[in-house]
């Protein structure tokens, strides 16, 4: 099967690219240089050329604290980039795979989001992916998979950005944020599993068992890197931020997915900082 990928250079992209590969699918690797999502005519020529049976929509702008601010860019990408890509998929009848989030939640909830739980997204960020889904759901032939907490080795996230601290000072982290850390390849992983078993279209979590706050991720961080740093609890509201976060947002992935804390132990045994 050929696949497209967009966002192949990000940090979900650039694992899932290559699993994909060894799972014996042609893949078609395109970044914002060669396919802009938010070009339709580019969009629809590129997508042309290659005739993909499955388009994966990893391409997204994450920043979540920047979105509050940098409004129309993450609207621009997240959503009218989604709907080019829906639009071209509506037409020449492609499958498509499009990554959401755990943001599209609320977190006041106390038990892990089902699939069929109701969206509340209370910040921006949320709100563009929560309006991808719905662009998505235009289709017949979609997979929507939210995943938490992402983390690889490429790109910047909260693991690579917590190993550049400067040890020598405190470091503040909130405890009262919970969630289920995912690594990047099990998500590629999860992503290959749904559309090689021809599961039925629809709403998928895929992300890593467990919950853990961000605190206590962090001390599992520096526990296994084996680094001594003074990090100390936090509130949410002892913060500076201008954007507002999910207290709880685990997801229920059925148990199809192993634990965070062994995926973590084998990311890190691959890392290279």
């Amino acid at each position: 099967m050929k696949v497209l990928v967009t966002g192949s250079n990000g940090m979900l992209g650039q694992d899932l690219c290559p699993v994909l590969e060894d799972e014996g699918y042609e893949v078609i690797e395109t970044t914002r240089n060669s396919m802009d999502i938010t070009d339709l005519e580019r969009v629809e020529r590129v997508i042309n050329v290659h005739a993909p049976e499955l388009i994966i929509h990893t391409a997204a702008y994450t920043d979540v604290e920047k979105a509050e601010v940098e409004r129309e860019e993450a609207h621009s990408v997240n959503v009218a980039g989604t709907r080019n890509i829906v639009q071209v998929c509506k037409k020449q009848d492609i499958p498509l795979v499009y990554i959401s989030s755990d943001y599209v939640f609320d977190g006041e909830k106390d038990s892990p989001y089902k699939p069929e739980d109701r969206p509340n997204p209370v910040n921006y960020y949320g709100q563009t992916k929560l309006d991808g889904e719905e662009a998505v759901k235009e289709l017949s032939k979609y997979y929507i998979i939210r995943t938490s907490w992402l983390y690889g080795h490429h790109g910047n996230n909260f693991v690579t950005k917590l190993l550049l601290q400067d040890f020598s000072k405190e470091i503040k982290i909130v405890d009262d944020q919970i969630g289920s850390p995912t690594w990047t390849v099990d998500l590629a992983t999860g992503i290959v599993n749904i559309i090689g078993k021809g599961e039925k279209y629809g709403i998928y979590h895929v992300c890593n068992s467990g919950a853990v706050s961000r605190f206590e991720f962090a001390e599992e961080i520096f526990a296994v890197f084996d680094l001594k740093a003074n990090i100390v609890p936090c509130k949410t509201s002892d913060i500076q931020s201008n954007v507002k976060r999910p207290k709880y947002s685990v997801l229920d992935n059925q148990g199809h997915y192993r634990n965070w804390e062994v995926a973590f132990s084998d990311f890190a045994a691959l890392a290279d900082f």
